[in-house]
């Protein structure tokens, strides 16, 4: 785990000036069936998107709030990332974006028969979004209401 003495000059003072919100998220839900029937989509902070989507917008200013669907049969090779930070290194994302949209390890949970199947779309959000205002009010309860419709059970959120 970094360290705040291992960032940026410039990254340090904004994480030490920055207005962190807080928000109560009570106690969530309970998963009311076992895992092995349970539908899972991922939701991923890493940026990215299908060569066909429009990539994310990184000069929106506080951080673009849009999101990008990803279909259930997607190759995860395919997927391109517009993530906007640099206080990151992006090898990892780059090399294998399992590691930021695990879609191959969910396939191969559901064909062992771990999970129950895997939902037909997934979703991709920009991270360090610096005024999430608009992604709070907007972009976040949309996809969640695409997901409710999906009947999604599990969703795993990979912040990146």
């Amino acid at each position: 785990m970094a360290r705040l003495s291992d960032l940026k000059p410039r990254y340090r003072v904004f994480m030490q000036t920055y207005r962190y919100r807080s928000v109560d998220f009570g106690e969530g839900a309970r998963l009311e069936k076992p895992l092995s029937q349970a539908r899972f989509a991922a939701i991923t902070t890493a940026g990215f998107y299908l060569p066909d989507q429009p990539p994310f917008d990184e000069s929106v200013r506080g951080g673009d709030y849009s999101y990008r669907l990803i279909p259930r049969e997607a190759d995860v090779s395919t997927l391109r990332h517009s993530h906007r930070s640099d206080a990151f290194d992006h090898t990892g994302i780059e090399t294998d974006p399992n590691v930021a949209l695990p879609l191959d390890r969910l396939r191969e949970l559901a064909a062992d028969g771990i999970i129950g199947e895997v939902a037909p779309r997934h979703v991709s959000f920009m991270g360090s979004i610096t005024a999430p205002g608009r992604l709070v009010r907007y972009s976040a309860p949309e996809a969640a209401r695409l997901l409710e419709r999906d009947q999604v059970d599990v969703a795993l959120l990979v912040p990146v």
